[in-house]
């Protein structure tokens, strides 16, 4: 199946293949800010595309040789970018496990927003994503949505604090 083409889809090299069998079920929210704390700029998708340069911020060094990804990013105003198709696996949720199952990324969707823990999260930001998890339904149904930090407690905090769940359509 091709990209959803409601959004602008800009194609990472950082995905695989869903398991045999393996089905979207779930929504993983994160958040990203890049360099950390600042948004706007080309970086989150810098990395996404592998082309992040290291010398480019202190920060940077530390992180530009991975190989991650999302199915989308919603950014500040509200703009959703998608980078992998989301019949495929995006590498976002890493070392994960969802309701005693491991390998979160092999039955997810993963969104990250532009954000961090400690911010609060845009008006435009919760209308892009209660449209975008809207459109996700209408493909695979009713789908439950779960923080990166209730995945991978311990090594992940995000979406944080600031985001409101009270917000998002379940």
């Amino acid at each position: 199946m091709e990209p959803d083409p409601i959004y602008p889809f800009v194609k990472s090299p950082n995905f695989d293949e869903r398991p045999p069998g393996a089905k979207v079920e779930v929504v993983v929210i994160h958040n990203i800010s890049l360099p950390p704390g600042e948004f706007g700029g080309p970086f989150i998708e810098d990395l996404f595309l592998n082309r992040l340069h290291p010398g480019a911020h202190p920060y940077f060094a530390g992180i530009a040789h991975l190989k991650v990804s999302a199915h989308f990013l919603v950014r500040r105003d509200g703009q959703v970018i998608q980078f992998v198709d989301t019949d495929q696996r995006a590498w976002h949720a890493g070392v994960s496990s969802w309701r005693g199952r491991e390998r979160v990324n092999d039955f997810s969707v993963g969104i990250e927003l532009e954000g961090t823990d400690d911010v609060a999260f845009e008006d435009a930001q919760y209308d892009a994503l209660n449209a975008l998890l809207d459109h996700l339904q209408e493909r695979y149904g009713k789908l439950p949505l779960t923080g990166h930090s209730d995945v991978a407690p311990g090594r992940k905090t995000d979406p944080g604090p600031c985001f409101d769940w009270s917000r998002v359509r379940a």
